[in-house]
């Protein structure tokens, strides 16, 4: 049924509980895996300009994208599954676009994330950009939840 599952990483526990899903779904379906991780820009153009050395800033983003790719595909192989990845980067343009496009491009059957990714400095999905993979994607899309953000709602 799915041959080619897109799975935006971010080294998150969530996205980490996506690409967890994606793999027993690829294993399942024998399909294949495009994971990709987004750097958006502007977040730091705009709001820690004056603050930081945007440069290395952008580097330290660009370090920690290269790192989750490096980590998920670390485990797509001891799973034995079948993936590549990319990295991108957006400038004034939303990380959900991103994924979407890629989605397109890729020509996806699914696109596995999690609810919610890095906050801050690191982050690469808040829930708004998942929000918009849903209402945008051409494809179907398996949101992933972490259990941890289950218990602290019941808590409050």
């Amino acid at each position: 049924m799915y041959q080619r599952i897109l799975v935006p990483v971010d080294g998150s526990h969530t996205s980490t509980l996506g690409l967890q899903e994606a793999i027993r779904i690829a294993i399942n379906q024998r399909a294949r895996l495009r994971l990709i991780s987004v750097v958006d820009e502007y977040l730091v153009t705009q709001n820690f300009e004056g603050f930081f050395n945007i440069g290395d800033l952008l580097d330290a983003l660009r370090d920690s994208g290269k790192k989750a790719i490096h980590n998920a595909l670390a485990l797509t192989r001891k799973h034995d599954v079948k993936a590549d990845a990319a990295l991108y980067e957006t400038m004034g343009g939303r990380v959900s676009d991103v994924i979407v496009r890629e989605a397109k491009k890729w020509k996806a059957d699914l696109i596995v994330m999690g609810t919610h990714g890095r906050r801050g400095i690191n982050r690469m999905v808040l829930g708004s950009d998942a929000e918009a993979v849903l209402r945008t994607a051409p494809v179907p899309v398996l949101m992933v939840r972490s259990p941890d953000r289950k218990k602290r709602a019941r808590k409050k």
